[in-house]
C-alpha cells in the first residue's frame, strides 16, 4: 500500500503522503474496510502516494487489524509511540512512559477527581493489556490481563495509561487530567472510554513525522484523515486535514475540510477527488 520512489511523475501529485486513522476514519463502525475505500487507497497508491496508517491502537492490538486489510507499509501506533513496520512485523521504534511519572501523575489527577479505573498497555510487540476493576475494556483484538495488585501495573515498561472515571465524562476527565497533570504526561482522548495519558510531547504528529522522514516526505506532501481528538497535533503537521462527518467537535473546528462519514466511505469521497483514477476502480 506505499508507492514507490521511482515513479516520474510523484512530484506532480496533489499530496505524496496520505495518513489514516484507523477507528472512525479507515474502518467502517464493523471494523473492515469497504471495497470502495481499499480502491481509492489502491488508486492513490499506484499514482505514487504512500499511505501510512496512524492509530491509538499499539502495535499489539493494531496487528491483527493490518494483517486483514493486508497492509505491508509503515504504521505509526500507540498515539505516535510506536513505528511499527507492517510487512515485516517489526517494531522499528518505541517509546515508554516512565513509570514513576505516570504513578505522580495519577495521584495528582485523583487528587482533584477521586479514585480512578485503570489499564495499561504494556510495551513491544506481544505486549498485553492490564485492566483494574471497574475498568470497561473493549475486548476488539487485544490479549486482555485483569490485575488486582497495583504493583502489577508497573511490573513491566508501558506503553501508556488508560483512565475512567465513575461519573465524569471522556471530555470532562481529560480536561481535568490535563489541569492537574499536563505538566507531567501527555493526555488525550482517542474515543468513547479511552481517556489516555502518554509521554510528555507525544503525539501521532511526533509518529508521523518520524515515518515521513524515512520516506523523504515531509508535512508539506501529506493529507491527514481523522475522527478524535487525538488526531489533533496530526492536523495541525499536515498540510490538509480531513475530518470524518462523525468526527468529534474539537476536530472538526481545526479541519480543513469535513468528509462523510466512515461508514459513508469519507476517505474514498476526497481520494476520488484528488486521485481521479481512484473513481474508476
Amino acid at each position: 500500500m506505499s508507492g514507490g520512489d521511482d515513479l516520474p511523475y510523484r512530484d506532480a501529485l496533489p499530496y505524496r503522503l496520505v495518513a489514516t486513522d484507523l477507528d472512525g476514519t479507515l474502518l467502517r463502525p464493523d471494523h473492515t474496510v469497504s471495497a470502495r475505500t481499499r480502491d481509492a487507497l489502491a488508486a492513490a497508491t499506484a499514482a505514487g502516494a504512500a499511505h501510512i496508517v496512524v492509530t491509538g491502537r499499539t502495535v499489539p492490538v493494531a496487528r491483527h487489524i493490518l494483517d486483514d486489510l493486508g497492509y505491508e507499509g509503515l504504521a505509526v501506533c500507540g498515539q505516535g509511540a510506536q513505528l511499527y513496520h507492517a510487512g515485516e512485523h517489526r517494531l522499528l521504534t518505541s517509546v515508554t512512559l516512565d513509570r514513576q511519572v505516570a504513578l505522580l501523575a495519577l495521584e495528582k489527577i485523583e487528587a482533584e477527581v477521586g479514585p480512578l479505573f485503570l489499564a495499561a498497555a504494556r510495551d513491544g510487540l506481544d505486549g498485553e493489556v492490564l485492566f483494574g476493576e471497574g475498568y470497561r475494556m473493549d475486548h476488539d483484538g487485544m490479549s486482555l490481563v485483569p490485575f488486582t495488585e497495583p504493583a502489577e501495573l508497573w511490573s513491566q515498561p508501558i506503553s501508556k495509561l488508560y483512565i475512567q472515571h465513575a461519573e465524569l465524562g471522556d471530555d470532562a476527565l481529560a480536561d481535568a487530567a490535563r489541569t492537574a497533570a499536563g505538566g507531567l504526561v501527555g493526555v488525550t482522548m482517542a474515543g468513547t472510554g479511552l481517556v489516555e495519558l502518554l509521554p510528555l510531547g507525544l503525539t501521532k504528529a511526533t509518529g508521523l513525522s518520524l515515518a515521513a522522514r524515512r520516506l523523504g516526505m515531509t508535512a508539506d506532501d501529506a493529507i491527514a484523515f481523522g475522527d478524535m481528538p487525538n488526531d489533533i497535533a496530526m492536523f495541525g503537521w499536515a498540510k490538509h486535514a480531513v475530518a470524518m462527518a462523525n468526527a468529534h467537535q474539537d476536530l472538526k473546528a481545526v479541519a480543513d475540510e469535513i468528509t462523510a462519514s466512515n461508514a459513508e466511505d469519507g476517505i474514498a469521497v476526497v481520494l476520488e477527488r484528488l486521485f481521479p483514477a481512484a473513481a474508476s476502480g
